[in-house]
């Protein structure tokens, strides 16, 4: 995610990097960090935020990869959730299917990650649309540090999903260069959706 080249030979100038997303006792946590890379060689921002809440703010969305792309992504993906009148799953699914299919949609480059407060997906370019066994998912340049730490934490550490998601991207910053720590959080409490009492608001 951090490289000039990508997969399809083309020069993805803006990339972002590192989102991750945990579910825990009731409770989703997404969290991404703010830097924005210019190629694979400078930082052209720090905080940038690169989560976004949707569909009645029942939904959050996550990217990695080329910024430009992501927010058309986002766009297409909010349309299909308004379709779907709210279905994530089936909404993912549509949009894995235009995006692998769609001739202007190929040429984007970004992994989403798309969550309620019941289920948490991974969607790709590739059509592919993927449910972690275990209730973490992190993609972007520095995700396999932040995974790796999320599931040391979950299995050895008393924390929530909050706080899983953000020790794990703390320590990914520390290991990967396209990462830093000024970290987003947004948060979906299932008990609080189910009484209508809303959802929890953002954590910068």
């Amino acid at each position: 995610m951090g490289a000039i080249q990508s997969a399809k030979g083309n020069v993805k100038l803006f990339t972002g990097t590192t989102i991750i997303a945990v579910r825990k006792d009731g409770r989703t946590a997404v969290a991404g960090d703010g830097q924005v890379s210019l190629a694979s060689q400078t930082i052209i921002k720090q905080n940038a935020v690169k989560i976004r809440r949707l569909y009645k703010n029942q939904v959050i969305a996550g990217f990695a990869g080329g910024v430009a792309d992501a927010f058309a992504l986002f766009e297409r993906f909010e349309g299909k959730l308004e379709e779907a009148h709210g279905n994530l799953a089936r909404a993912a699914v549509q949009l894995a299917k235009d995006w692998r299919t769609d001739k202007s949609l190929r040429r984007l480059e970004a992994l989403l990650v798309v969550a309620d407060v019941k289920t948490l997906l991974l969607i790709s370019g590739s059509g592919e649309v993927i449910e972690p066994d275990d209730g973490i998912v992190a993609v972007g340049s520095g995700g396999s540090f932040a995974l790796a730490a999320a599931r040391a934490l979950a299995r050895h550490a008393d924390l929530s999903a909050r706080e899983i998601a953000r020790e794990a991207l703390e320590i990914a910053a520390e290991i990967c260069v396209f990462t830093n720590k000024n970290i987003t959080i947004e948060e979906l409490i299932e008990e609080e959706l189910t009484q209508g009492g809303g959802t929890v608001g953002s954590d910068a």
